[in-house]
């Protein structure tokens, strides 16, 4: 299975018998996106689940943990004009914007599960 909103860098951790490996995403979308993104993120965690069971911390012996976060951000562009008279930028600000919805994705876990991440989602 694909991801098409989900894109994971990775790195390790730790040496030797504590090491593991972390996929980090960030999927930043507009509102007809979210459901989709919430959806690869529910498919990613539900797999996680039912194959490596609950996450915890890997160096307390679990096989994966997580960390997941959202964020969402609406922009209002502001209006400049130069007012020559003042000698002076005037800023009015403008209607609020579509918002923003920001996601952030963190998996941890030991080899087997990364490499059983990297297999189920066809990642890099």
């Amino acid at each position: 299975m694909t991801l098409d909103y989900l894109d994971f860098d990775y790195s390790e951790n730790g040496e030797d018998d504590t090491a593991f490996g972390t996929f980090d995403a960030l999927a930043s979308v507009g509102p007809a996106q979210v459901e989709a993104v919430h959806a690869e993120i529910s498919d990613v965690l539900a797999w996680a689940h039912a194959v490596f069971g609950e996450p915890g911390p890997v160096a307390d012996g679990f096989a994966w943990d997580c960390d997941l976060q959202a964020l969402r951000e609406y922009s209002v562009a502001d209006v400049l004009h130069y007012d020559a008279g003042r000698r002076a930028l005037v800023v009015e600000p403008g209607a609020a914007g579509v918002p923003r919805h920001t996601v952030g994705l963190s998996l941890s876990g030991s080899s087997d599960f990364c490499e059983a991440l990297r297999e189920r989602f066809e990642l890099d």
